[in-house]
């Protein structure tokens, strides 16, 4: 067996790029060999510097991606992310440290260039922990039995005066941008979508080389004819018995910037023929789809599960580009076991803003980096942090402090996968 030692982590060249493709499928138990089209659409993915590959020799027994994003704070400011994807490591070399060793390369390149954070979305839960990571979003996700929901089967259009429009895969990459720009500047948790996102989605391109399904995609507008909502969705073909059809439309993905366009669009999902069942996609854990029916019974959660996780990388810059509703003082001793960004700092804040500033007063709260970070988008609670001994509370009622400044009225979600 080859010494840890004697494997080279480091960023990857393009000559490297098909074998670290073929390292990537292995680690994701997907067929190795890699066709010169999908190896063509990948390439868009290579940026120098930001794929990292561990090698045996001249073999790549594991891979890692980053690359640049946005992430949307509390209140709408937008920070820099080092977005974290496409981590793998080949069975032949498990448990020798080569994550631990990409991830502090990576981490340590993001923190040099200045991002806020670092984001991704764990396959496994107790991986990512231990580099100071923490579960900072919820996904859910719903199915609707349609037959009990007691909407009106008569309904055909929108009662506001908008309406709604089957549109193709040009039309989603021309209005999908500006739409979902909309939804972001508003949604804590959302990240950016590169131009590649839309492509994917409307079969420009394919990443994993499977044959290209075109969904429907519907839009709505408001009475004024602005579009203010969007959907990507897909049938299956299922009949009961007696000849009674039983499909299911899954949704890919839905934008809706106002309740409005919510309201319609999941209200148009539910009055298709033939349609018995809608399952939802990845939802905020505080969507409005059940209250949009008349009975909210018929929507049952059917996948509740963490989401995004957030490595912050400057106290300093995350904590002040957030907003917050009330007003408090709050000392905060951040423990970082790998130096990015730990520390005493006093966090004060108002509606007006808020300044974070290194301090040697007496902590309030006592917390690892991975704890603040499942804290400042505003869906944690430190009172329920405290109560599992992650949060350790240097005065009383700090952690209560720390609820009323940081928690959000609606949940913070994050409608993409990385």
């Amino acid at each position: 067996m080859t010494r840890p030692a004697d494997i080279d982590v480091r960023p990857i060249t393009e000559a490297e790029f098909p074998d670290w493709n073929r390292a990537l499928n292995t680690g994701f138990l997907q067929a190795p060999a890699i066709g010169d089209e999908q190896l063509r659409a990948r390439r868009n993915q290579f940026v120098p510097g930001r794929l990292l590959g561990a090698f045996d020799g001249d073999r790549c027994v594991a891979t890692f991606r980053s690359f640049a994003q946005e992430l949307t704070a509390v209140g709408g400011a937008a920070v820099p992310a080092d977005a974290v994807s496409n981590v793998t490591v080949s069975p032949t070399h498990r448990r020798r440290g080569l994550l631990t060793r990409m991830m502090a390369q990576d981490l340590a390149a993001a923190k040099e260039r200045g991002d806020v954070v670092a984001t991704l979305i764990a396959a496994e839960y107790p991986i990512y922990g231990r580099y100071g990571f923490g579960p900072a979003t919820t996904m859910t996700e719903w199915t609707v039995d349609v037959p009990r929901a007691g909407l009106d089967p008569r309904w055909a259009a929108p009662e506001d005066g908008g309406r709604i429009d089957l549109v193709d895969g040009e039309d989603v990459r021309k209005l999908g941008p500006e739409l979902h720009g909309r939804l972001r500047r508003a949604q804590p948790g959302a990240v950016s979508r590169a131009e590649l996102w839309w492509q994917t989605r409307t079969g420009v391109l394919s990443m994993d080389g499977s044959a290209w399904r075109e969904p429907f995609y519907a839009v709505y507008r408001s009475s004024a004819g602005e579009v203010e909502g969007m959907v990507s969705y897909r049938a299956d073909d299922h009949w009961g018995d007696a000849k009674q059809p039983l499909n299911t439309a899954t949704v890919d993905w839905l934008i809706g910037v106002t309740p409005a366009a919510e309201r319609a669009l999941w209200r148009y999902l539910c009055s298709i023929d033939w349609i018995t069942t809608v399952r939802s996609g990845w939802r905020a854990p505080d969507d409005l789809l059940p209250h949009f029916l008349p009975d909210p019974r018929a929507a049952r959660i059917t996948t509740q599960a963490d989401w995004l996780w957030v490595r912050i990388l400057d106290v300093v810059r995350a904590l002040e580009a957030r907003t917050y509703d009330g007003s408090g003082a709050l000392v905060l001793e951040v423990a970082d076991r790998d130096r990015l960004t730990g520390g005493r700092w006093l966090l004060e804040a108002s509606e007006a803003g808020a300044s974070c500033t290194p301090t040697t007063r007496s902590a309030d709260l006592v917390l690892g980096v991975g704890e603040l970070a499942a804290l400042w988008l505003g869906d944690e609670s430190a009172v329920r942090l405290a109560a599992l001994g992650r949060v350790r509370e240097e005065r009383a009622g700090a952690a209560r402090v720390a609820d009323a400044l940081l928690r959000t009225s609606r949940r913070p979600w994050c409608p993409d996968m990385f």
